[in-house]
């Protein structure tokens, strides 16, 4: 994938905060790529940077525009094709991480065609995948699993590829989402594999590695939740996980977009490792990760000290406090990684 920045990050209309996902993860981990964000009236999301029209995006330097939103279904509203067709013959790129292609808009590729203009669509790879064989492979893999869709799985990852790179550990980021995929330039959006290849799209992307190197592997939707399990299962089979960070939002009650509760820590614990046994036996959970954006400090410190003395496991908000806990217990488990 090659999208050239400097970026306007388009939003659309979106109803929330969430919706908007795929742009804040861009603007909170390459914000040096970020102009400013163009809103619709009636949007409720908000990165915090400025807004921008399509001219003066392209007045100070836009190269491409963003669609920065995850919807139910990776839909592309036909309102907004008059907005996308206007950046376009402003002379810029667009990218998309929605499932739904670019082109599939007539007017939105009969304006590409004719002002030759880049559409790129993150979500839907040009790689042929193979079925996962479930092999043991060299190498040391993390994934992160969820009890619910966007509870932190993506920023845990990096957080700890940041951490560990600081302390010299040979750890890599691979993305299976469209917003990692803009964060790290590569990566398969694992949602959108035909659903026979998803493990072999993850072993692809997870290949084997030196004995000591980690493959901090994003991970997608929960075990828990009735539309996306199936492909949060693939994934968990193609890591062959030796262990796993627990991502985790705790003021929900039902799953995103469903009426199903929320699964326990200690349930998502469970379930994890019966079910990643099936590729590696060894498998284990090494931290939790709690989404406290919502808590007041004190509440977010007495959470993460009850769970952690609940479940026994080092227990952090990886954007507050950092995720050196997790390090230390990943270095005490598998020493041979750190003198890698």
């Amino acid at each position: 994938m090659r999208v050239a920045a400097p970026y306007l990050m388009f939003l659309g209309d979106v109803p929330d905060q969430l919706a908007a996902k795929t742009a804040q993860g861009i603007v909170d981990w390459r914000p040096e790529w970020c102009l400013g964000q163009l809103r619709l009236p009636g949007c409720q999301a908000d990165l915090g940077i400025a807004d921008m029209t399509i001219a003066s995006a392209v007045a100070h330097g836009a190269r491409t525009m963003i669609i920065g939103v995850a919807n139910a279904g990776g839909v592309l509203p036909d309102h907004w094709t008059e907005v996308i067709v206007a950046a376009i013959e402003a002379g810029l790129d667009i990218a998309s991480g929605l499932h739904a292609r670019l082109a599939s808009k007539p007017a939105i590729r009969a304006a590409a065609e004719a002002h030759g203009r880049q559409l790129t669509d993150v979500r839907h790879s040009t790689e042929t995948f193979a079925t996962g064989k479930g092999t043991k492979r060299p190498g040391l893999r993390l994934l992160t699993v969820g009890t619910d869709c966007s509870v932190g799985k993506k920023y845990t990852a990096l957080a700890l590829e940041k951490a560990m790179r600081a302390r010299g550990l040979d750890a890599d980021f691979r993305a299976t989402g469209q917003t990692g995929v803009f964060i790290s330039g590569r990566g398969v959006a694992i949602d959108a594999v035909v659903a026979d290849f998803i493990s072999g799209a993850v072993e692809w992307l997870a290949p084997a590695a030196a004995p000591g190197h980690w493959d901090l592997i994003e991970g997608q939707g929960s075990l828990f939740h009735p539309s996306f399990a199936g492909v949060s299962l693939g994934l968990l089979h193609g890591a062959q996980a030796d262990a796993f960070v627990i991502c985790h939002e705790p003021t929900r009650r039902t799953m995103r977009g469903v009426a199903h509760p929320l699964p326990t820590i200690a349930d998502v614990i469970d379930l994890t490792m019966r079910c990643g046994a099936l590729t590696n036996p060894d498998i284990r959970p090494v931290g939790i990760a709690i989404n406290t954006e919502k808590l007041t400090p004190d509440a977010a410190a007495a959470l993460i000290e009850e769970t952690e003395r609940a479940h026994g496991l080092p227990t952090t908000d990886p954007i507050r406090f950092g995720v050196e806990g997790i390090v230390d217990r990943l270095v005490a488990e598998f020493p041979h990684s750190a003198r890698a």
